[in-house]
């Protein structure tokens, strides 16, 4: 292979001798390649501080390239990375216009990315893998296309692609297998950031933590971040596409679905009824941007509450939530505790089957001065047709009025250390003292109780050994006492 070499304005003492598997250092000069040129350098290519590479021909380099210095953003060239071996790209803040990627070699086809990478003009994947870093990104500015990618030869990690006006009703294509129709919206600049194939539950795909069977979505999920959200009456269309690489055990696409978040760890909502995803394509309409992803219908995203509030009304309790969407949703069991351990159930609120549409329930306990305490513990129990189950928050509704008295927010405690509550019509100091079976004070202390309720948290008693103690609490003439379990 004959390779040629046009270096203008060159500082001969600044750079090293050409060879196989040596490093090529410019040290201080500039380094010039010539439009139709090509500087072969067998093994690495370092540009120091004070150093600058003017390239319009290629740059082809075998080896690691690190740049400290000034990569001219007039070179319209391209810089070419063809090692044998794996391959460490440091772009020092730099842009490429071209940058190529071709590396065949089997184990052994990875340019590393640890820091930002920006290609100006076109990211070509002839053979091989890009890896970003977790906080790194090969980045796409406007007009900036990529070439190559599929099966084999994709950049793993961040890959951020932007596109100014981005409006009207046509589609606009993003690099890295993401298209959006804006539907007349005007979003002004759209940034998309796809993370793809790092097998890292709400990095690079969504899962269901609540689901014993552990489903999870492709190993791919976009971020779609602009000015503005769509109008409510103009939903955008998104399309999502990805490589096999990245099924993650989506054997079955003929039923999949997209799903959209708020963040990469959902919670996540269906966009669209099951539909065929054998092309590794899809399509849905989504009211709001954020974060988009697949799965089959094998593999379900959790759907959970929007919202899930309990307020006090007169003498009941008035529960509310809201869905965003529902999947073989048989309903939720409306749950009560008076010590927020052991709950018994209320009543069975019937839910909607599946649906993509937003629901809103309610629900009314009455009298809730029959608990007995002052501060009374709610959640909601969704049951699905198939019998999984899954758990609410929980949120509380206060008694006011109860008097003096003390209740363990968590009872058996644990490492955590003893939380409690202690209810008193009249701020002012009290003494805490936590006892064995046998009345010997383990610990102590002195604290300041405003009126209504103060929350306590005894940390000392996570140092207990597994048993049964005596809480109690003094304010004046008042004495409360709690007996409490540490696990």
């Amino acid at each position: 292979m004959k390779h040629a070499y046009s270096l203008v304005t060159l500082g001969l003492l600044g750079l090293t001798t050409i060879a196989s598997a040596q490093t090529l250092t410019n040290n201080g000069a500039q380094l010039t390649v010539g439009s139709g040129a090509t500087l072969y350098v067998g093994g690495g290519f370092e540009n120091k501080s004070g150093s600058t590479l003017l390239n319009n021909g290629t740059v082809q380099v075998t080896g690691d390239v690190t740049n400290a210095g000034t990569v001219d953003a007039a070179g319209t060239g391209t810089l070419s990375l063809t090692g044998t071996t794996n391959q460490t790209l440091t772009a020092g803040g730099a842009s490429f216009y071209n940058l190529t990627v071709d590396k065949a070699t089997a184990g052994n086809n990875r340019v590393d990315v640890p820091a930002d990478v920006t290609v100006t003009n076109q990211l070509t994947l002839t053979n091989g893998i890009v890896l970003t870093a977790q906080a790194a990104a090969v980045k796409l500015p406007n007009s900036a296309t990529l070439v190559g990618e599929s099966a084999g030869r994709y950049v793993k990690g961040n890959l951020q692609v932007i596109r100014t006006g981005v409006n009207g009703s046509s589609d606009v294509v993003f690099p890295g297998g993401l298209t959006l129709n804006p539907n007349t919206n005007n979003f002004g600049t759209v940034t998309v950031t796809r993370t793809a194939g790092l097998n890292t539950a709400g990095v690079s795909y969504g899962t269901d933590p609540a689901n014993t069977n552990n489903p999870k979505g492709i190993d791919r999920i976009w971020q779609i971040a602009a000015g503005s959200a769509p109008a409510s009456n103009k939903p955008v269309t998104v399309t999502l596409a990805w490589v096999s690489d990245d099924d993650n055990g989506n054997t079955n696409l003929s039923q999949s679905r997209m799903w959209r978040g708020p963040a990469a760890s959902g919670p996540w909502a269906p966009l669209n009824a099951p539909a065929d995803a054998n092309s590794r394509s899809l399509s849905a309409q989504s009211g709001a941007l954020g974060f988009f992803t697949v799965s089959n219908l094998a593999n379900p995203l959790p759907v959970e509450l929007l919202d899930f509030t309990a307020e006090r009304r007169g003498s009941d309790a008035l529960l509310r939530w809201a869905t965003a969407s529902e999947t073989n949703n048989v309903g939720f069991e409306v749950e009560v505790s008076a010590d927020g351990r052991a709950f018994q159930r209320l009543r069975m609120v019937n839910g909607h089957g599946t649906t993509t549409q937003r629901h809103d329930y309610q629900y009314l306990d009455p009298q809730i001065a029959r608990y007995a305490t002052d501060l009374v513990y709610y959640r909601l129990r969704q049951i699905d047709n198939d019998g999984k189950q899954t758990l609410s928050p929980v949120r509380t509704v206060r008694i006011e009025g109860v008097g003096f008295g003390v209740q363990a927010l968590a009872n058996p405690f644990g490492n955590e250390g003893l939380n409690v509550q202690v209810s008193t019509k009249t701020a002012g100091p009290a003494t805490l003292s936590l006892h064995d079976a046998i009345g010997r004070v383990l610990l102590a202390s002195k604290q300041e109780l405003s009126a209504g309720s103060t929350t306590l948290l005894l940390s000392g008693a996570a140092q207990l050994p597994v048993g049964v103690y005596f809480l109690t609490v003094r304010q004046g003439k008042q004495v409360a006492t709690l007996k409490v379990v540490r696990e």
